[in-house]
């Protein structure tokens, strides 16, 4: 089983073993959790200066049912000008049927369909820490610059720790997030109450949630821009490993 054999056979996995609804956002502890991530990823993207979100075109790489989309769908930017991959077929009909616009592919990211430089944001959420394989991360992130213009942002949001009872995700630190994109400037907050925690305190008491939050060490997310700000936007920058 190669790297997107395997990726794949989890998503499989995971949809017959989770509760239908766990990660839905009408549930108190994912909304808490959904408003406070999107809303520092929102300032980061507005720091970085891009033109105004009615003119931005944006991809999402390992998509699932589309939310970020369905997200900067809400910023501004218009449905046309949305795009997606993911490895997943029905992940990418789920998506359709929320975005009927949208340019939405069953595929790889290490080989994205897209020309070189036509993207303003391109977002990752969740994706690095489901890739075990250091060769198919390069390859990813090599292929999220290509895509990427000047100057555009590469959106992170992505988990730190390695998660003891799922050996098929690895946690990606700042260091390492960095490496993956050498040649990008990299603008980062640390999110997300620590999901198990979130789940038993946001019910009972969002000010005691909120209290929590506001602890650095019990956020458990990165969410981050990285903006390209080469001179060439045709031209990739180097990627490492």
């Amino acid at each position: 089983m190669d790297e997107k054999e395997r990726i794949v056979a989890e998503v499989t996995r995971r949809a017959a073993q989770i509760p239908e609804g766990f990660y839905a956002l009408d549930r108190p502890a994912n909304r808490f959790i959904y408003r406070r991530y999107t809303a520092e990823a929102r300032v980061l993207i507005d720091r970085a200066g891009l033109r105004p979100m009615r003119d931005l075109r944006v991809l999402e790489i390992g998509c699932g049912h589309g939310q970020w989309l369905v997200e900067l769908r809400s910023w501004g930017v218009p449905p046309c000008s949305l795009c997606g991959i993911d490895l997943d077929a029905p992940h990418i009909a789920a998506a359709g049927r929320r975005l009927p616009e949208a340019d939405l592919r069953v595929g790889d990211a290490a080989a994205l369909p897209w020309a070189d430089g036509e993207f303003d944001v391109v977002i990752q959420s969740t994706v690095f820490t489901s890739i075990l394989d250091p060769v198919m991360r390069s390859a990813v992130a090599r292929e999220m610059v290509r895509v990427l213009r000047s100057p555009g942002v590469i959106l992170w949001y992505d988990f730190v720790y390695d998660n003891p009872r799922n050996p098929n995700v690895r946690g990606i630190g700042v260091r390492e997030m960095r490496k993956l994109f050498p040649g990008l400037t990299p603008s980062y907050r640390r999110v997300t109450l620590a999901p198990p925690l979130a789940r038993r305190i946001v019910p009972v008491s969002e000010t005691l949630a909120n209290m929590l939050y506001s602890m650095p060490f019990l956020r458990t997310h990165i969410v981050a821009t990285l903006q390209r700000c080469d001179r060439r936007a045709s031209t990739p920058l180097p990627v490492g490993r």
